[in-house]
């Protein structure tokens, strides 16, 4: 079964600076969560752009796993999204919108996920859904973190 996940922040800066922030892939570090020890393996400096592929790892409930994503839409400073060509879900599209608004810019975040092993991986969802709200929950801090003068 197919899952949702939608997130929304809001940034008191403007949208190429945010924009530009996430278009950084070593940032991607500084925005997950220490314990799921991700690193990123594809050497660094990532130049973003459609078809750009980057390979990291992780763990997920103490798991080690590598993960490789494709960026599949590259539209600066408006949107870009990435997919996981290898990984632990058995489908996941992370799209980042980036919309000015006044003062700022309004992150929207939308993955499109599926779990492994069908109807007995969702068995697990209750789970790993409070999973990816810690983990979007810490990314937002980490992001206002990172732009001083905090969120709209």
């Amino acid at each position: 079964m197919e899952h949702l996940l939608d997130t929304e922040q809001r940034l008191p800066h403007p949208v190429e600076r945010v924009f530009a922030f996430f278009a950084e892939a070593g940032n991607l570090q500084r925005i997950t969560p220490p314990e799921l020890r991700f690193g990123i393996v594809t050497p660094l400096p990532i130049v973003l752009g459609a078809g750009t592929t980057i390979d990291y790892r992780l763990r997920l409930f103490g798991i080690p796993f590598l993960w490789r994503s494709v960026i599949t839409e590259w539209d600066p400073p408006r949107a870009f999204t990435d997919e996981q060509v290898k990984g632990p879900y058995a489908l996941w599209i992370h799209r980042h919108v980036f919309e000015p608004e006044r003062g700022g810019t309004v992150i929207r975040d939308r993955v499109r996920y599926k779990l492994p092993l069908g109807p007995v991986g969702d068995l697990a969802h209750p789970v790993v859904r409070r999973q990816l709200a810690r983990i979007f929950d810490y990314r937002r801090r980490a992001v206002e973190a990172a732009f001083p003068g905090g969120a709209l």
